[in-house]
């Protein structure tokens, strides 16, 4: 049996979450571009679970604006999905199968932009969300933006739409464009032009658009761009004043591990378990957080805030940037190597052993959550603590350390070493995890050989690659020097870290201690020691 609206009634499966049938009635007031799992994992789930709840009442529209990927699936399942939901929150087994019924429907941007722009005719569409990559969110200048139905800006720059081998690209029809711009930030530019014409510009009209792609203030950012390609596009002052006073473009932060679809055993397993066939089962872990910038007046039009405590919209975000930068993104850092050099293949697997997993919550709740370089209560950033190490325990989720060690040198540079800096604003000790984290970056990013543009390390017999910007730098460096010297050098590189690390007291003796035990007696042993509190 397939997941369909049809076939929800033959559904007996025992904890198996339904939509009811006055969903499928409620309006569409979101527009949303994108696909991905982290959308139905995240915004989608909030939306689908406020709907259960009676609070947000709407449903959305989703865009479709690439060629890869099977549309048709939703169509086939009325928009429905299963997000079955695995692993520990607040230090217990979480299990959750929910058939999410958010998505009105899919349409895409190549082949159904008209009925796109349609919905911007809809005075129940109050809001946009995207992720569409980083790469998404970017300026780009098109030969042939078209908005309104009419080709927009100076014809001798941006071109009229109908030159020759066009293809039909950007066509102008007595029933507007008929093909929609090849940018996100240009579609949305089209999308929003359309409502403003929709309704004249009032003030009512104007849309909350919530940005999800990684970027730091990425609804800033996608504003910003708007503005500039309307301002290309010679659009009229009325409606850039529109744009500026009635549109609220929110910078956003979303955290939850989705990894989308499972392995086919996996699945196989979870379908004869729920009883039917889905073709877009997702898996997330419990923990979700969307931290959206916004005020009073946002508040009023996510209302779907109000059914889950992951959401959450202060007009000040970057307290979540930080916890997530220092306290999961940087414990990953300062415990890849270390873990990589002690034989751990994931995280989980670190996670069962009770010494690296001591190390791992001693690093973070001891020495990064009280030396974040952003004002917050320590027990504010501890508890944040706590929920990563439960999903850093979640074994439904499979996260190589090699994977985490790519780039290791900027991430170590963006995320640890402001952390070590204040630390060293009010207290002149070595951090001892730091240092042995540190030491074991500095082990880890010794290429022995060079095949291709590959660098690789090896360790104890195991040869391994180091996908890192200056792994040719390190590979230089090792060269006839002994590992004292290596580390007096990399600390003293302001290349590196923009400060001279040895001039903080204690660490470079710290670190030339850790990289002895590391080299000489392995990473076990060193974590041993740590365990045990002894410094030689």
């Amino acid at each position: 049996m397939n997941l369909s609206k049809d076939n929800l009634a033959t559904i007996k499966t025992p904890g198996v979450i339904k939509p009811g049938k006055d969903i499928f009635t409620l309006p569409e007031k979101v527009l949303q571009f994108g696909t991905g799992v982290l959308l139905r994992g995240l915004p989608d789930y909030f939306i689908d679970k406020a709907n259960r709840q009676g609070v947000f009442n709407g449903r959305i529209v989703v865009v479709k604006s690439t060629d890869s990927g099977d549309s048709g699936v939703f169509d086939r399942q009325d928009g429905l999905y299963t997000l079955c939901v695995r692993g520990i929150g607040q230090g217990k087994k979480t299990e959750e199968n929910i058939i999410c019924s958010a998505i009105s429907r899919v349409l895409s941007a190549r082949d159904q932009w008209k009925e796109i722009l349609q919905c911007a005719h809809n005075p129940e569409m109050q809001v946009i969300i995207s992720n569409t990559t980083e790469v998404g969110i970017q300026l780009v200048k098109e030969d042939r933006l078209i908005v309104g139905g009419r080709p927009s800006g100076d014809n001798s720059s941006l071109g009229d739409g109908n030159s020759s081998g066009s293809s039909g690209e950007g066509s102008i029809s007595g029933e507007g464009r008929t093909a929609s711009p090849v940018s996100f930030p240009g579609k949305l530019l089209a999308f929003l032009y359309e409502r403003y014409q929709a309704f004249k510009g009032s003030p009512a009209s104007g849309m909350v658009v919530v940005p999800t792609e990684l970027i730091t203030g990425n609804g800033k950012k996608l504003g910003a761009i708007v503005k500039e390609l309307a301002q290309i596009s010679q659009l009229e002052a009325g409606f850039i004043s529109w744009l500026e006073e009635h549109c609220r473009f929110c910078s956003s932060l979303v955290d939850r591990i989705v990894p989308g679809k499972p392995d086919a055993a996996t699945l196989a397993q979870l379908q004869q378990d729920l009883g039917y066939q889905d073709d877009l089962l997702a898996i997330s872990e419990v923990y979700r957080l969307w931290a959206i910038q916004g005020d009073e007046n946002v508040q009023s039009v996510l209302s779907f805030a109000k059914a889950d405590p992951g959401v959450i919209i202060r007009p000040d975000i970057e307290i979540f940037r930080e916890l997530k930068l220092r306290l999961l993104n940087g414990t990953h850092t300062l415990s890849c190597g270390l873990a990589f050099l002690a034989g751990f293949a994931t995280v989980k697997n670190a996670m069962d052993d009770p010494g690296f997993s001591s190390f791992v919550a001693d690093l973070m709740l001891k020495e990064i959550a009280p030396a974040i370089p952003y004002k917050l209560p320590l027990q504010e950033a501890q508890d944040f603590g706590l929920q990563v190490l439960d999903r850093f325990r979640n074994p439904h989720i499979q996260h190589q350390w090699l994977s985490i060690t790519m780039q290791y040198s900027s991430k170590m540079r963006m995320r640890n070493i402001p952390v070590l800096l204040q630390h060293y604003k009010g207290q002149e000790t070595p951090l001892p995890h730091f240092s042995l984290g540190f030491a074991a970056y500095l082990l880890f990013m010794k290429a022995v050989k060079k095949e291709g543009e590959q660098y690789k390390g090896e360790y104890r017999g195991q040869a391994y690659p180091i996908n890192d910007d200056k792994a040719g730098y390190y590979f230089g460096l090792w060269k006839d020097r002994s590992p004292e010297e290596v580390v007096t050098l990399v600390l003293k590189d302001k290349n590196l870290w923009g400060e001279d690390l040895t001039l903080l007291k204690g660490f470079e003796a710290s670190v030339r201690e850790d990289l002895a035990i590391l080299i000489n007696k392995g990473a076990a042993a060193a974590l041993a020691r740590q365990q045990g509190g002894v410094r030689l």
